[in-house]
């Protein structure tokens, strides 16, 4: 377990940091600083993934999601004492949503990754990334602020009424519900991050363990 100690603290930290970085906004509210560290998660994954394996690479991933709920409780805790009990389902929808939308993803970058190993080095690390964070933007937006998910309860609904809203897609297209902006926007961080992600995962695979680089 020592050996997986590196990865688990990093992906504890990218957590913690994206819960934090979430509550500040940029481009009007189109995207969070969240959005840009959240995704090398994926680049933990698939540096444990590369150098101990899809079994540990999986343990990872588990230790991120045990930190995510637990960040989730105590921002639930902060936020009913400071709003009181009329949302309480607001972070309870947004925690299940983030922490489905995680392990789901993470375990698909697993798999994915595990699948493409043998080939060229960069296109394990890529393509389990970009599925992974499809199925991320996916079923996260889709829980968190979907209209056709109701079983989180009104209070809930209505709080997050103004991501139902229609808005310019990406602010300069059609109308759309806002939350698909916001999904789309996301993703397209996700997108980028895994390509840049690259870099330092080749980096760290090659100086961690040069016989499997």
């Amino acid at each position: 377990m020592t050996r997986l100690l590196p990865g688990v603290l990093a992906m504890a930290a990218i957590v913690v940091a994206s819960n934090i970085l979430v509550q500040f906004l940029l481009l009007d509210g189109l995207l969070t600083w969240g959005a840009f560290t959240y995704p090398f998660a994926f680049l933990v994954t698939d540096v444990m993934n590369r150098i101990y394996g899809a079994g540990p690479a999986r343990k990872v991933v588990l230790a991120g999601f045990v930190t995510g709920v637990v960040c989730s409780l105590i921002g639930s805790q902060i936020m009913l004492q400071g709003d009181g009990f009329t949302y309480a389902a607001v972070p309870l929808r947004v925690a299940v949503a983030s922490g489905i939308a995680f392990l789901c993803a993470q375990m698909l970058d697993v798999a994915v990754f595990n699948r493409l190993r043998e080939g060229s080095w960069w296109r394990a690390p890529l393509a389990s990334t970009l599925v992974g964070s499809v199925v991320d933007t996916a079923l996260f937006f889709t829980i968190a602020f979907s209209a056709s998910i109701t079983f989180f309860g009104e209070n809930a609904d209505a709080a997050i009424n103004w991501a139902w809203g229609a808005a310019p897609f990406l602010t300069t297209g059609p109308e759309a519900p806002l939350w698909v902006s916001l999904a789309v926007a996301d993703w397209l961080v996700k997108l980028s991050i895994a390509l840049i992600a690259l870099v330092p995962f080749r980096l760290l695979v090659t100086k961690l363990s040069p016989s499997v680089a």
